[in-house]
């Protein structure tokens, strides 16, 4: 970078610092303003944030190089994270986790399951499965981060401030990314929620400005014929068969490598996969980490579904104008790239290698500051859900239940060290961006998933369920890889996906089983959590409960409508994807095709979702004026 880029950057790290100091008195004042910014910010707001933390310079890359390789079939792949869990949210989960009204998903459990010891057993693994999220999102973020800085600080500048300090070139990566993570670390710790949200809507601001600057580059550079001479047939199509059928032998051999070590061949039985896994963690809620504090931290529950559901509109469109204009300028522009990493090739280095080969001065600056922001938003959002869980769920609860606010905040200082620490540790030994992905989506989230998609919908499934049925869960997700890879060597980092029936399979007849041979929730416990947050699914006993005690108790019957809601608003968000690489190709039928689709299901979704959207039950209206009531 020259003297102008790294001061655009510089000035950036300033004001984010700034931005904490400025904060900091306002989120030291409780825990619920340093994790929940006191439930009082606007959900537009947190919207923005939102979208910031998953603008994430990992993800970036990583879809920067499904496009690159994949052709517009990538639009598909995001769903192995899932990203339609945004659209289960908008429709009806959101509303349920924001009537609940707790500040964690610990405490969420307790709501649920009570006080019994099943339900403690159910916290604390809530507890230790939060945190092994966080450090998988962080090690995620770290491996991005090292990456993407290695390019644009060369070694040899760096080298002589150390004293001529020679390195391991495999090294570099991870030296940045531990200098990186430590900067910022000291913000997040200073400025908790407020200072996040206000840093990501400017991180969110400068990613506007530098996307459209690169996909209007893109188009000014390059032409349609240009991206249909670099590019093997079938590129262009995102419909598939049951094969991928995209043959980059005669033009770019090693992408043919990648593919194959990527496991995505068999497209039509990865497709098929995706959605099974995706809907069954959709329908599981969002992981205890930084999305559930965004929506716990809204006003009211109708804010939730709003922030989940403009989050892809504001998202979508900005992130995939960067991807698609450096992907159409690195495929036509190939040979100007350094995508040699470690002495190899490595095609997760294609975003930061076309900035280093395409932004010219100044704009670099800006893209850089941006994608670092990126990081930052990631990271610290996910760092500061952390402390949430061991100084709320464990430290108070358990070892100092009087323990004074400022102590609180003091505990939650120390535990975000350690937890950046132990991240660092592990993203030392992760080698790509798509290994940590794997590991976070297919692994962690494969465990995590059969009991908390019960949980929400059988009213018999109690703690001790909950609880063996995690166990079983992780620890499958965890050996199962090991187990099944020395049978099936071939499947790359899409084993662990392909695993995920059977993981599921054990896990849930676990959770099932353990939950019949012990004694139900106590139903007081239940008509609490059924009245306040009035789920669909099989509620029967506790909603004639209720209605004894109020024969006004209306059960929900939103259920086709929110099923509905998901169809549209999934087709809604791909087609948001697809606007703005339409657009960058030029490709006007599939520009003008895409957008007539997500005009049509945005309509659909103002009338059958947005006009329909309610704080509270009809029969619990009250608590629009009395929302303490739901405490």
């Amino acid at each position: 970078m020259t003297v102008i880029d790294g001061a655009i950057v510089a000035a950036y790290l300033l004001a984010t610092l700034v931005i904490a100091l400025v904060v900091r008195r306002r989120a030291a004042q409780s825990i619920d303003s340093y994790y929940l910014g006191n439930k009082k910010m606007p959900w537009y707001l947190l919207c923005l944030s939102d979208a910031s933390g998953m603008f994430d310079i990992s993800g970036t890359m990583w879809l920067t190089t499904l496009l690159f390789v994949y052709g517009l079939k990538s639009v598909w792949l995001p769903w192995l994270w899932p990203v339609f869990n945004q659209v289960f949210l908008m429709a009806f989960l959101a509303l349920w986790l924001r009537r609940s009204n707790v500040r964690s998903g610990a405490e969420w459990i307790l709501l649920r399951f009570g006080e019994g010891a099943g339900s403690r057993l159910s916290h604390l693994s809530v507890v230790v499965f939060a945190l092994f999220c966080v450090v998988g999102f962080l090690a995620y973020a770290f491996v991005g981060i090292g990456k993407f800085m290695e390019l644009f600080i060369p070694w040899e500048t760096v080298a002589p401030l150390l004293g001529g300090m020679t390195v391991d070139p495999a090294l570099v990566p991870n030296i940045y990314a531990v200098f990186f993570t430590s900067l910022v670390t000291l913000y997040v710790v200073l400025g908790g929620m407020p200072g996040i949200v206000w840093t990501d809507v400017l991180q969110f601001s400068i990613m506007t400005i530098a996307a459209i600057f690169i996909a209007g580059l893109a188009m000014t550079l390059v032409s349609p014929e240009q991206v249909v001479a670099a590019t093997p047939q079938g590129w262009m199509n995102p419909f598939f068969g049951w094969s991928l059928d995209l043959d980059w032998h005669a033009i770019q051999p090693e992408v043919q490598t990648k593919i194959a070590a990527d496991g995505y061949g068999l497209f039509g039985a990865l497709f098929m996969m995706m959605l099974f896994s995706g809907i069954l963690k959709s329908a599981a809620g969002p992981a205890p980490s930084y999305d559930m504090q965004r929506i716990l931290a809204t006003r009211t529950p109708r804010d939730a579904a709003k922030l989940t559901g403009f989050v892809s509109v504001v998202l979508m469109p900005i992130r995939y104008l960067m991807i698609t204009g450096f992907t159409v300028l690195a495929l036509v522009f190939v040979d100007r790239l350094d995508l040699v990493s470690g002495g190899r090739i490595d095609y997760e280095s294609i975003l930061p290698a076309a900035i280093q080969s395409f932004a010219p001065t100044g704009m670099r600056g800006l893209i850089v500051t941006g994608l670092l922001a990126a990081f930052m938003a990631t990271f610290a959002s996910s760092l500061n859900a952390a402390p949430l869980y061991l100084v709320n769920d464990i430290y108070r609860r358990y070892v100092n239940p009087d323990a004074s606010q400022r102590r609180m905040i003091w505990m939650s200082y120390a535990v975000s060290l350690t937890v950046v620490l132990l991240s660092m540790g592990i993203g030392l030994f992760v080698s790509s961006i798509n290994d940590a992905l794997q590991w976070i989506v297919s692994g962690l989230w494969g465990g995590y998933t059969a009991s908390n998609v019960i949980k929400w919908y059988w009213w018999r499934f109690n703690g001790h369920g909950y609880f063996w049925g995690t166990v079983a869960g992780m620890a499958c997700a965890m050996t199962f890889p090991f187990l099944f890879g020395a049978l099936l060597p071939d499947m790359g980092s899409v084993l662990a996906l392909y695993l995920f029936p059977l993981v599921i399979l054990v896990a849930g007849t676990v959770a099932v089983t353990v939950s019949l041979m012990t004694p139900p929730t106590d139903m007081a416990v239940l008509k609490t959590f059924y009245d306040r947050v009035r789920p669909w699914g099989f509620w029967g006993p506790v909603h004639r409960a209720l209605a004894q005690e109020r024969p006004g108790a209306r059960p929900n019957r939103n259920f086709p409508r929110d099923m509905f809601n998901i169809a549209v608003g999934t087709i809604v968000q791909t087609s948001l994807v697809a606007v703005p690489i339409f657009l960058v190709l030029k490709n006007i039928p599939g520009l003008l095709a895409a957008i007539a689709v997500a005009s049509a299901g945005g309509l659909i979704l103002w009338r059958t979702w947005y006009r329909r959207l309610e704080d509270w039950p009809s029969d619990m209206a009250r608590l629009d004026a009395a929302p303490e009531i739901a405490r």
